[in-house]
């Protein structure tokens, strides 16, 4: 009798560690409301001076950020959708899940994407203000 027991919690246990309960597909608008970047620092970024060392700096920053075919390829990824999930930006690319997660650091330290932690899963979207940034800064050149 207590086999029977344990060999039913045991295939419930298997049941529920095999089936999916968490949707694969980001929910659209919840998604990329929270990722968005605060208001502050979108004014921050555009009254910022285009001209002189600092500028300078930030936009040789900036483009080491995307020097990269595969961060350019992650940021087309990420303006086509809002949000995006680490997951299924490494599902679409040809690397491996770590390498994937350094170009998103790379491009996460100069401020082009933000990300959203949500427990074990992470979404990654793009900060239009940051794109902004950089076309001023590049037209300042």
């Amino acid at each position: 009798m207590l086999t029977e027991a344990l060999a039913n919690v045991i295939v419930n246990r298997r049941l529920t560690m095999t089936s999916k309960t968490i949707p694969d597909a980001p929910t659209g608008d919840s998604e990329t409301a929270v990722c968005c970047p605060p208001e502050g620092q979108t004014v921050e970024l555009l009254t910022a001076p285009v001209e002189g060392p600092a500028a300078d700096d930030e936009l040789a920053a900036f483009a080491k950020a995307i020097a990269h075919p595969t961060r350019v390829r992650i940021l087309r990824m990420l303006a086509k959708r809002g949000a995006r999930m680490c997951s299924h930006i490494v599902d679409e690319l040809p690397l491996a899940q770590s390498t994937v997660s350094e170009h998103l650091r790379i491009l996460r330290s100069v401020g082009l994407v933000q990300a959203n932690e949500n427990g074990p899963r992470v979404s990654y979207c793009i900060v239009p203000s940051a794109l902004k940034r950089l076309k001023t800064l590049l037209e300042a050149v």
